[in-house]
């Protein structure tokens, strides 16, 4: 049919449909609109560019579990053979009978609406469902270009050229594609209520069913739907929604599709809804929501994901990402476990707490954990940061300081200076006066550093002892005495390549005061886990990591970081600094006891215990636990936590029975071999 002779028709009944409702002469808007029409229609593109649909992305653990759901529009595409043949029916027979019989313009519906609109008695649209399809499509293009939608075409109020382009690009879509692949492409994007796209989505939040399972009765309530989903809402207004299914139910018996026994059955049940709720992103996380968040920082960190922060999140919610993570559920289920069996979720006291394990040798994280619900309300219990992370990553602003747990660093850096694990150090001094010689190289030749008083955890222990002794009875002045041999910059140094650094910018250490030997500077745990994971790998630290593989719909990889190893210390130091951390272990202090398994560990306690930590490996997992304050300064002492008052609480204590419970249950999990012996050469 010739171009103008198409236009003229298309106008004339468009215009029809127009002049019904709005008293303008039909003829008049018809004459005035042709030769637009035709120039417009002669500037219109000839082909529907579809591009993907914006689907979720999936973040799932290491064995398989899904963790958490992304989405701006919740969205399962499937197939139309996936799709039940009464849903195919109840779209078709509701929005578009001839659907099979046009090639995208219906005349005959266009004019049976002109009659019906101009009677009076109802109004009625001309849109195919080919017509449809090119709406969404549209919108679904506009949204993603970052246009956000046409309101008009979301509303259904649609000038001349608004019909006259979805006629002329439904015209091309029947030309490539094949009826069922239409259908198949609308009953995948069209709304069906909220952030509900497509049917399988749709199926599955109503009535908690696939596609495939929908029944007539169901198929007509979500076909119904589509005409205005925010109005026949079956939760807000089941009656409406009903009667609007019914509807639909009439129109399948009309056409033939549902017999009459069908049709009375159907009409005679209720809308029997099975909910199904589906939140977006870390706070809809079935398990693991702190990780989720770490997973989700790492991407909207990575250029690898986009050019920028906004196209990245962009792509995390509309990308239809399958993340696969390095978690592995049965370690991050006993890691809940054992927190809130030592410090539950909302506890009076608000005392937090965390455990982090790192695989050694990979870097790979294997669990994170703490006893708090990731939200953005407000209340105790309730916060979205990530007690184990830097503060970049979601963490605290500080991090945490780690006490006693920073000496085996200490000892790496004695150990490499040529020193031995036995040999006898004189731990008896408790203050340096200004201006001692202390070694720091990297300050240049003149640093000077203030008197500094301390003292040890327990009287006793100011005395000559071997280095080993010192490390594991965990004696302040021990440490101390190494440190004021070594140069102060080798043991940041040594800390440094085995990945320590300040939570709060990710620097080093700074060397501003030798205390920093002793704890008094904020790291997270994930920093230390992964640096003593450095011990039980044999001396190799390997770069934290929460990815093994992205992809997209379309199965197009994504870089991702893998395992980043770098020899730290040697494996004989490695060896030899496990030696007292294991005997640690096995001397049973606090609520620490032998797992099993060979494993080492070390407390940590600061000064007032307003931070307890237990960070110990085997050769297969490296787990740091930490209790603490993280929203004051307040000391755990004297107060009531799980409904047991301490009068002392050091890392020995409730992060002590965290780490070794938890380790206990999981440390068989993985290869947990015995550790190296200790060359002469470190004795």
């Amino acid at each position: 049919m010739p171009g103008r002779l198409v236009a003229f028709l298309l106008v004339s009944l468009l215009a029809g449909v127009l002049a019904a409702s709005t008293l303008i002469p039909m003829a008049a808007v018809a004459a005035t609109g042709t030769d637009m029409a035709v120039g417009v229609l002669d500037q219109l593109p000839d082909e529907l560019e579809t591009g993907p649909l914006d689907e979720g992305s999936k973040i799932y653990s290491a064995d398989g579990v899904l963790l958490a759901t992304f989405y701006a529009q919740n969205r399962v595409p499937v197939e139309l053979d996936e799709m039940s043949q009464s849903m195919q029916d109840a779209i078709v027979s509701i929005e578009d009978a001839r659907f099979y019989e046009h090639n995208g313009i219906d005349f005959m519906g266009i004019a049976r609406a002109v009659a019906s609109n101009a009677s009076g008695s109802n109004t009625q649209g001309a849109s195919t469902l080919t017509m449809q399809y090119v709406n969404n499509v549209l919108i679904s293009r506009d949204i993603a270009s970052g246009k956000g939608g046409s309101d008009l075409t979301l509303s259904g109020t649609k000038d001349m050229g608004d019909k006259l382009r979805e006629a002329k690009l439904a015209v091309a879509v029947e030309k490539e594609y094949s009826k069922e692949e239409i259908l198949e492409g609308y009953l995948n994007i069209v709304l069906f209520g909220g952030q509900t796209y497509g049917v399988e989505a749709a199926a599955q939040s109503y009535f908690g069913i696939s596609a495939s399972e929908l029944n007539p009765a169901q198929s007509a309530m979500l076909a119904g739907m589509v005409q205005s989903p925010s109005h026949y809402n079956p939760f807000t207004n089941p009656e409406g929604t009903q009667a609007r299914r019914d509807t639909v139910l009439a129109a399948m018996l009309k056409n033939d599709k549902i017999s009459q026994a069908e049709y009375d059955e159907a009409v005679a049940s209720g809308l029997d809804l099975n909910p199904q709720t589906v939140t977006s992103g870390c706070t809809g996380a079935e398990m693991a929501q702190y990780f989720c968040s770490y997973v989700e920082q790492t991407i909207l960190q990575s250029e690898a994901f986009g050019a920028d922060v906004k196209e990245r999140a962009k792509l995390l919610a509309r990308g239809g990402l399958t993340i696969r993570t390095t978690l592995d559920s049965r370690l991050q289920s006993q890691a809940q476990k054992q927190i809130e069996a030592q410090v539950p979720v909302g506890d009076p006291s608000g005392a937090g707490s965390a455990i982090v394990s790192v695989e050694p040798g990979t870097g790979k994280i294997l669990a994170m954990a703490q006893n708090t619900e990731y939200t953005p309300e407000l209340g105790n219990g309730k916060t979205q940061l990530n007690f184990n992370v830097d503060a970049d990553m979601g963490g605290t602003p500080y991090g945490f300081q780690p006490g006693s747990t920073m000496k085996p660093f200490t000892t790496a850096a004695w150990l490499a200076a040529g020193h031995g694990l036995n040999d006898t150090i004189d731990a008896t001094r408790t203050s340096y006066p200004a201006g001692f010689d202390w070694k720091a190289s990297c300050l240049g030749p003149n640093a000077e550093f203030d008197e500094w008083k301390f003292k040890n955890a327990s009287e006793g222990f100011e005395k000559k002892m071997t280095v080993a002794e010192g490390l594991r009875q965990s004696v302040n002045t021990a440490t101390v005495a190494q440190a004021a041999q070594l140069d102060l910059c080798d043991i940041r140094d040594t800390a440094t390549s085995m990945g320590v650094h300040r939570a709060v910018d990710g620097e080093p250490l700074e060397v501003t005061s030798p205390s920093f030997v002793l704890g008094g500077q904020e790291v997270s745990p994930l920093t230390i886990a992964s640096a003593y994971a450095t011990f039980a790998s044999g001396g190799e630290y390997c770069k934290p990591t929460a990815l093994t593989e992205v992809t997209d719909g379309s199965g197009n990889a994504y870089d991702v970081d893998t395992a980043e190893c770098t020899r730290a210390i040697s494996a004989d130091v490695a060896a030899a600094v496990t030696q007292p951390l294991q005997k640690l272990v096995e001397g049973s202090p606090g609520s620490i006891h032998p797992i099993g398994v060979p494993a080492a560990a070390k407390t940590g306690t600061t000064d007032m215990s307003e931070q307890t930590w237990t960070v110990g490996y085997t050769t297969g997992i490296a787990t740091a636990s930490w209790v603490g304050n993280w929203n004051s300064y307040s000391s755990l002492n004297n107060q009531e936590i799980n409904g047991v008052t301490r009068s002392y609480v050091d890392g020995s204590a409730i992060a002590g029975a965290q780490w070794t419970d938890y380790m206990s249950a999981v440390a068989k999990l993985y290869e947990a071999k015995d550790f190296p012996s200790v060359p002469d050469s470190m004795l």
